[in-house]
């Protein structure tokens, strides 16, 4: 998500942080070969950057607001009785998120052209309204447990 650079600070290491118009912070350094920064080491440079554009990575991250509460769980289900509707794409309803919390197994998540490989330990978050399908790779048991926002 694009936002701009608001302002400056430093960190306990002394590493220079773009304050960002979202809220959110973005290390700038200048280490060379790697990363070349040099504008960052002076007070023109950074100054210059200010309400420049820039990518905000951990704004396009997907996270289940800390209010939702838990409300209903599926059966669990195997490669073999996966319902057809959870292998096309579906939606959950406006306020609803869910996890897909495969058992055993590997299932491919599929959203916003995507795919993400979903394995035992690491749901699969679903945002409310978005699109997306499940297919289980080889064995697998999966079950999918539903969240409100109040």
């Amino acid at each position: 998500m694009d936002t701009t650079i608001t302002g400056f600070h430093q960190d306990a290491e002394g590493d220079w942080v773009a304050e960002l118009a979202c809220g959110h912070g973005q290390h700038m350094r200048h280490r060379p070969p790697w990363t070349e920064r040099p504008w960052v080491t002076t007070p023109g440079g950074r100054a210059g950057k200010l309400g420049a554009a820039i990518d905000c990575p951990l704004c396009d991250r997907i996270v289940m607001p800390a209010n939702a509460a838990p409300y209903r769980r599926t059966a669990t289900f195997t490669e073999e009785t996966l319902p057809a509707a959870l292998r096309s794409d579906h939606r959950t309803k406006a306020g609803t998120w869910a996890h897909i919390v495969v058992e055993s197994g590997e299932v491919d998540y599929h959203v916003r052209g995507r795919v993400h490989r979903i394995r035992p330990g690491r749901p699969g978050l679903v945002e409310p309204e978005i699109p997306h399908h499940v297919t289980p790779i080889g064995a697998a048991r999966l079950h999918v447990e539903f969240f409100r926002v109040p």
